[in-house]
């Protein structure tokens, strides 16, 4: 009896499952609102120069004596008069010819605090010679996702996925408050990086793979670079093969759902230190029910505790109503059940084949450019809200409304083109539409923001293909490998991204000439990349050699059938 038949016999689809789940997807509607946070309270309100003590203005109280003008004849952000201006007030052509010296705005900023009364820009004027530091926060929570994904995937498979999991949602609580009530800048950026690392793991212990058979086209990637990480905790280790699909796509749409929630709840609540709280501070409940969890019965079989892992087995088929089919359970039928398990991870491969073998150099560094291209832009584009000249709630709702239908036009054309023509015509297109976006001019603004729904929809969908079309590319003995490596290239990617946007102290425009020109680059390498829509999935590397020759054999039939298929989106969007 192999591992998914015993979960049929307890209950595939029951009573706990359906409770494990629901309490599992909650804290998903929240990621996405710690993901790009910073949209809102780190907002760049109007502002320019404080005015020197007991600066006298002039007789209409206008601060054009103090003052010059931008070419949009709005005050200077970063930029006084030495000394006051005299002369007629100021207008556009006259700004231009000014021979007056100025200064830095030595004595503070004056903010619009109309639209958002305080963020973490106002409150540590990171505006002008500081405006970079904005970025750098974000870059300091993406590295905490990149590291605890590593970090506490390594913990799970140690200590198991729901002791993990308990103190990732306590860490989160607690960094996130900790953030919220932050006296300066740097201990800010610190808590930030603390909750990076516990949702990236919160990421991996909820959206889950089975040993030695991934779970593709999830919407956050698993950033794990070893096999032994990808089996973590909870619904798709407790549910069979059939209902992953169901599972995996449940957790995805959560996650654009959160996207709609965050708009909602950053407009009824513009102050950022409240706002953080607001996020952070469900994660206490989450924390306070997560100790009524079951642990993973395959990881306690994984780790030889039999008599844990019948007992668990027991107590999950009274909760779904089958206590006799559970009282047919015995340590042989587990023992037999473990050794088949133990036999299918025979043969796994390390990180390091992907370097070492020829054929899977070739996929890892293809694919690692469709990886890196896909978060890079992806964050470059739903990072930057505040560019597109509209409402900032507005856009947050838009960019979380394209997901839906960009899920199913994916799914649509992955099924009926195929993954390679899928996966080039939404990054190519991504990239055309950013930098179309950088030579349209910014009082464009329904054109510039079309066009950056229609790009982020389509790296949405880009996300989509590439977890499939990796899954099903590498071969059994390194497939989890593959996918973990390739989704540590994405944060990478992730943390790169903001670093660009400091480019536009430079050229404005530059960060979005970089954000479309790599995915355009990078769909080139899909040239290279085989099609696999109703192939056999391969298992060795010499299938790889076979199906470059074309004399694949198809002995695979009925594991084609139920090939894990595309779910979910982005981190996105995952993200983390």
């Amino acid at each position: 009896m192999a591992f998914n038949d015993l979960l049929k016999q307890v209950g595939a689809v029951g009573r706990f499952q359906q409770i494990q789940v629901a309490l599992v997807v909650l804290p998903l509607l929240l990621m996405a609102s710690h993901n790009t946070l910073q949209n809102f309270t780190a907002a760049i309100p109007a502002h320019h120069c404080r005015l020197p003590p007991n600066a006298s203005l002039g007789p209409d109280g206008d601060l054009g004596s103090w003052l010059p003008q931008d070419p949009q004849g709005r005050p200077e952000s970063c930029l006084r008069f030495a000394t006051p201006r005299q002369g007629p007030p100021l207008t556009t052509n006259t700004t231009t010819n000014l021979t007056e010296p100025t200064e830095p705005c030595v004595d503070g900023w004056v903010y619009d605090n109309s639209t958002f009364p305080s963020t973490i820009v106002t409150e540590w004027d990171l505006v002008c010679s500081h405006r970079a530091l904005r970025q750098l926060a974000q870059s300091l929570y993406m590295v905490g996702v990149l590291l605890g994904a590593m970090s506490f995937g390594h913990l799970a498979d140690r200590l198991g996925r729901r002791k993990v999991l308990i103190l990732n949602y306590l860490q989160t609580a607690v960094s996130g408050t900790c953030a919220a009530y932050a006296p300066n800048f740097p201990l800010y950026c610190a808590f930030r990086l603390l909750s990076g690392m516990s949702l990236a793991s919160i990421a991996i212990n909820s959206m889950t793979i089975t040993p030695g058979e991934p779970r593709l086209g999830s919407a956050h990637p698993m950033p794990s670079v070893e096999p032994a990480l990808c089996c973590p905790l909870t619904d798709v280790e407790w549910t069979p093969i059939h209902t992953r699909a169901c599972v995996g796509t449940l957790m995805g749409y959560t996650y654009s759902l959160g996207q709609f929630l965050l708009a909602g709840l950053a407009y009824a609540v513009p102050h950022w230190r409240h706002l953080q709280l607001l996020v952070s501070a469900p994660f206490y409940a989450f924390f306070l029910y997560s100790w009524f969890f079951i642990e993973s019965a395959r990881w306690l079989s994984s780790r030889g505790r039999l008599d844990l892992t019948l007992s668990t087995l027991q107590r999950v088929a009274r909760i779904n109503g089958k206590q006799a089919e559970g009282a047919k359970l015995s340590m042989e039928v587990l023992r037999t059940s473990l050794q088949k398990e133990l036999t299918l991870g025979k043969g796994q491969a390390s990180a390091m084949d992907l370097l070492r073998c020829p054929p899977l150099r070739h996929l890892f560094l293809c694919l690692s450019m469709l990886w890196f291209a896909t978060s890079f832009a992806y964050y470059g584009l739903v990072m930057d809200l505040q560019g597109f000249g509209v409402s900032i709630y507005l856009i947050q709702v838009i960019f979380g409304a394209v997901d839906l239908p960009a899920k199913l036009v994916c799914f649509l054309v992955i099924n009926s083109l195929g993954r390679k023509p899928a996966q080039a015509a939404s990054l190519l297109l991504a990239g055309i539409c950013i930098l179309m976006n950088a030579v349209i001019p910014r009082d464009q603004t329904i054109v510039r923001t079309s066009l950056a729904v229609l790009g982020k929809g389509c790296l949405a969908s880009s996300f989509n293909c590439i977890f499939l079309y990796t899954g099903e590319l590498y071969p059994t003995i390194i497939r989890q490998t593959g996918l973990g490596m390739g989704s540590t290239v994405a944060r990478v990617g992730s943390i790169v991204s903001p670093l660009v946007s400091m480019t536009a102290e430079l050229y404005p425009t530059a960060p979005l000439f970089i954000f479309g020109a790599i995915p355009v680059a990078a769909s080139a390498a899909t040239a290279l990349l085989p099609e696999t829509r109703g192939r056999p999935l391969p298992d060795t590397v010499q299938d790889l050699d076979s199906r470059r020759a074309g004399r694949l054999r198809q002995p695979q039939q009925e594991q084609q059938k139920q090939m894990v298929p595309l779910q979910g989106a982005t981190q996105e969007k995952n993200g983390l």
